[in-house]
């Protein structure tokens, strides 16, 4: 892993340890030549371990301005940094170094704290301004880059990781009963919320800036759903050629590396579009990998991405997932993620990221795509909640309860509870809910649920759909996707899996001004009847075959499901005894064997919370049973 780590004392209580900051350095792990070093003033220590992707030579960080006066370590990339750097020149600032980290200190000489508006791309970084004794945090407007933080006796400990915090003698690894609640009814943990009592996440398009007054969290971007700054009364094909535009743009920009790079493949619209403008950009194959499961059958999409690279004559890897990696690898999965995520695809992440990593530093991917352009099957499945409200309440109630009882059906219960619910915040968090509000009373012990005090993801939903400016429908539910789902789940779990490899995965489709324009596209060349990702569709049919554009989404399906019924049933039994989950105190043994023994029966498919409930106790016993190992990471093999 990479990142940025320090300590910044802000009461001045005692002075700063030099040798913390080396430990939390050691938290940060990567393997391979990397930028790092350490930043020592009398309250503040500041450190960095970055993956070397662009100025190789004389990137090495922290980075200072002319005179020393502002110090920056940072982690992401900044694509327009060569725009910024020759207006800087022009404006007088003098550069030592042809790195992009460079041009943040000189952008907040000219402006201050809001420097990170003219920033492009994807990045966390820690600014420290000696003339005001301030330090300042930031995070990209999306998401991309994680950024974590604790306010301790009079510090501000902060990172990339939180395995670094806990570096700190003061920083301990205790469980937030509100972080898990959000986890089990969403399948991620909703910033700034995690996992660790103390510890918070900066929520993407923030600040946190800090002094010895004490500490400010300020929001720079939000999502706007208006046309403000779109070209009016265009017909739907002046929208598809400007999309067209902004997608060569985009995709130009992350091209920018001076290492070796390639592109993540699954066959699906987003990455074969990628890679397909890729293949029309540069003169060389592009590098393309691809993961799929043996013995897996349907759940094998390698021939998709295979009829993509064969077009583009890429030069194609691929590594196959086995029951045998899933068991050697979920610790380790766990670990690197600093907090569990309810998602499925984890492991073949990682597994990909290991072998993208034999080749190359940089990868593209698709992620994001479903997001603007409403992608998932939920986004038609809402509009049926027109209907759903002309049903009596008590009769919606009723189905709701029953179809939880139902045999199979994940999906259509999923819709069931969601559609069931009288209110929109209701509807959208439980249209992907682990265990919606009536499951997670029965998984809860009465001292978990005695504690939480009838804490919802309804209410948080709620409290983002006051913020945002949309009145549409979906474009109301992309706004909640875009800053909870996207961010907390897709986005974090893609960082953290490609940098536990030392592999860095740069997201396109998520370019601030690509997703500025997605946004203020009318509706319906999102979502048109029943056709989703309509405008990106019509776009992509020029590059991509119709088995691409056409085919139906599968997400990113994985035979996890099948495996817990047989190859890893032992794994999951072990780590799910009856005695392990009345030691820990969280879970009714009963019931969490009563899913275990349905889930292997075939009688309900209880895969994904299954893999929740393992991620869990895994994470007790990685960071919180392991306090004293001062966590390194698990020993499982990687594949080689």
């Amino acid at each position: 892993m990479c990142g940025i780590c320090g300590v910044y004392e802000y009461e001045n209580k005692h002075s700063v340890s030099r040798d913390l900051l080396p430990e939390m350095l050691a938290a940060i792990r990567h393997r391979g030549p990397d930028d790092q070093g350490t930043y020592f003033c009398h309250n503040l220590a500041i450190g960095m371990r970055r993956l070397s992707i662009i100025d190789l030579v004389s990137g090495q960080q922290p980075i200072t301005n002319e005179d020393g006066r502002v110090i920056v370590v940072f982690n992401g990339e900044i694509y327009n940094y060569k725009e910024l750097r020759h207006n800087l020149g022009q404006r007088g600032h003098i550069f030592a170094t042809a790195s992009d980290t460079e041009v943040i200190v000189h952008l907040y000489e000219d402006l201050g704290e809001e420097c990170v508006n003219e920033l492009r791309g994807m990045f966390s970084f820690a600014l420290w301004d000696t003339r005001q004794q301030r330090l300042l945090l930031a995070r990209d407007r999306l998401g991309i880059k994680p950024l974590y933080f604790s306010n301790v006796d009079g510090c501000l400990v902060f990172g990339s990781e939180i395995k670094a915090l806990l570096q700190h003698p003061q920083v301990q690894a205790r469980l937030s009963l509100e972080g898990l609640s959000s986890f089990l009814s969403l399948r991620y943990i909703p910033a700034p919320q995690t996992m660790f009592a103390g510890i918070a996440s900066l929520p993407p398009g923030h600040t946190l800036s800090c002094d010895r007054y004490g500490t400010k969290v300020k929001c720079y971007w939000d999502l706007s759903f208006t046309s403000v700054h779109m070209p009016q009364n265009c017909n739907e094909q002046e929208y598809a050629e400007q999309l067209e535009e902004l997608l060569q743009e985009v995709i130009r920009l992350h091209l920018m590396s001076d290492v070796p790079f390639g592109a993540f493949l699954s066959g699906g619209v987003d990455s074969s579009t990628v890679v397909a403008l890729m293949s029309h950009i540069l003169e060389m194959p592009v590098r393309t990998f691809s993961v799929g499961f043996e013995g897996s059958g349907s759940f094998s999409e390698l021939p998709y991405a295979r009829l993509v690279a064969n077009r583009y004559h890429s030069d194609h890897h691929e590594v196959l997932m086995t029951p045998t990696d899933f068991v050697e690898v979920a610790e380790r999965v766990i670990w690197h993620l600093d907090q569990p995520i309810g998602d499925m695809a984890e492991v073949a992440n990682y597994l990909v990221s290991e072998l993208a990593a034999r080749h190359v530093k940089m990868v593209l991917t698709g992620e994001g795509g479903d997001e603007l352009f409403a992608g998932y099957a939920r986004y038609s499945g809402d509009r049926l909640s027109a209907i759903s409200n002309l049903i009596p309440r008590p009769a919606r109630n009723l189905a709701a309860k029953v179809s939880t009882r139902l045999p199979g059906m994940r999906r259509q219960k999923l819709a069931i509870y969601a559609l069931s619910q009288p209110h929109e915040a209701g509807r959208f968090a439980n249209w992907f809910a682990l265990f919606n509000p009536d499951l997670k009373r029965e998984l809860l012990t009465r001292e978990a649920k005695d504690q939480l005090n009838g804490w919802s993801a309804e209410e948080m939903f709620a409290s983002y759909l006051e913020r945002t400016d949309a009145k549409d429908r979906l474009n109301r539910m992309l706004y909640v996707d875009t800053k909870l789902w996207l961010a907390d789940d897709l986005l974090l779990r893609g960082d953290k899996m490609s940098m536990a490899a030392s592999l860095e995965a740069r997201v396109p489709l998520l370019d601030h001004k690509l997703v500025e324009f997605a946004a203020a596209l009318p509706p319906h060349l999102k979502l048109k009847g029943l056709q989703r990702k309509y405008l990106l569709k019509k776009v992509a049919r020029r590059w991509l075959p119709n088995e691409i554009i056409d085919r139906r989404k599968k997400g990113f399906p994985t035979p996890l499901s099948m495996w817990f019924r047989k190859e890893t049933l032992p794994f999951v039994r072990d780590i799910l005894s009856v005695d392990a989950m009345r030691r820990r105190g969280l879970f009714n043994p009963r019931y969490v064997e009563t899913l275990l023994e349905q889930h292997v029966a075939g009688t309900a498919d209880f895969g994904l919370q299954l893999w929740a409930l393992l991620g869990v106790e895994l994470w007790h016993r990685v960071f919180v049973d392991a306090n004293s190992r001062r966590f390194q990471a698990p020993c499982n093999p990687v594949i080689s």
